[in-house]
């Protein structure tokens, strides 16, 4: 960490001591990591799968690998094998054989049912389901954790295109100006002002949503805000006087952006981005909620939401539900205000 600091220019080093000192946004930021990693591995935490399972001296690694019959493990069923039933079996066996579970053995897709009960279920210590079960038996843990993951990685590639789009097209209307500023002024809002829920409307009764369908179009209507934001930064840095010494001294248009008004319009860039990660987890859940967004059963913040609001006498699924959501909002808030205040411009600029 230390060489990697040494080898920053003294602006960005300032600016990187200046957001630890902020220490709810810092300490949000490694939160949201340890989110962000544990939902990464959520197969060796959340899973149906075994993570080891030791048999006749021969070891097994059931999670990333290929699905193992039952006869693998000398059970009579050629399907995929029940690794709790087999963890209890090599128990009762006590023959040196033994099934390493994750913590919590249910995948998303799993539906538990109890023989004298019906789902939802309550939290439990002793099934196992420690945030309880959904109206079909599924575990809420399990659908929170991965759902997350759908999530994250939605607002993620959401981010990364809209910010490449919007970065982009924003900087040469700042850069160029005149009749190219003009244009795509009018184009962008005519762009704006087409409702983009109705068209998730018109796509998902004629289509089933996917994933990819839904972020595509989230980023066909979503670049249109960054576009505004570099516009505006690129105007103003294209008319600061150490551009205008770029040119007399004969920069290219291409060094100038590059060299002199993206590195100043940084900080307009950077402080949005936790922002941004939660509109679009934001975004993805409300469209859930409403049924336009992910396919059932995908794991889903905004359908388990449905759930808890639709049977309000299990209060743990929407308790679960507004709780993770609570968390990973006021995280991404405190870390977008301590990278705001890091990267004021009033504070630390950069001219060259």
């Amino acid at each position: 960490m230390t060489m990697a600091l040494l080898r920053l220019n003294p602006i960005t080093r300032r600016r990187w001591q200046r957001f630890r000192e902020i220490r709810r946004g810092y300490c949000s930021a490694w939160l949201f990591g340890l989110l962000i990693l544990l939902s990464l591995c959520a197969e060796l935490l959340v899973n149906h799968r075994a993570i080891v399972v030791h048999y006749e001296g021969q070891w097994f690694f059931p999670t990333y690998t290929q699905v193992l019959p039952g006869t693998t493990f000398g059970l009579d069923y050629s399907y995929e094998t029940d690794y709790k039933a087999l963890a209890r079996q090599f128990a009762e066996d006590d023959s040196g054989n033994w099934v390493l579970l994750p913590p919590v053995p249910y995948s998303p897709y799993e539906t538990d049912l109890e023989s004298d009960e019906f789902p939802p279920l309550p939290p439990s210590l002793s099934s196992g389901h420690l945030l309880g079960t959904d109206t079909t038996g599924r575990d809420v843990l399990a659908r929170l954790l991965y759902g997350f993951r759908i999530a994250i990685a939605f607002s993620l590639l959401l981010l990364a295109f809209e910010y490449v789009i919007g970065v982009c097209i924003g900087c040469l209307m700042g850069f160029l100006g005149g009749a190219f500023d003009l244009i795509l002024q009018r184009l962008i809002e005519i762009w704006s002002n087409v409702p983009f829920l109705y068209v998730i409307m018109i796509v998902a009764s004629v289509v089933t949503p996917s994933f990819w369908s839904l972020l595509l179009i989230m980023i066909a209507f979503g670049w249109t805000g960054m576009t505004w934001y570099m516009r505006t930064a690129t105007y103003k840095e294209n008319a600061r006087d150490y551009v205008t010494a770029a040119r007399a001294v004969g920069a290219s248009g291409r060094r100038i952006v590059f060299r002199h008004i993206l590195p100043n319009t940084v900080s307009t860039i950077v402080t949005f981005i936790p922002f941004s990660i939660t509109a679009g987890i934001t975004a993805l859940t409300a469209l859930d909620y409403l049924g336009f967004g992910l396919p059932p059963p995908t794991p889903s913040w905004g359908e388990l939401l449905k759930q808890g609001t639709d049977n309000l006498e299990s209060p743990w699924i929407v308790g679960s539900v507004v709780i993770a959501m609570t968390t990973v909002l006021l995280l991404a808030t405190f870390i977008g205000e301590a990278i705001r205040e890091a990267f004021d411009p009033r504070v630390f600029q950069r001219y060259e």
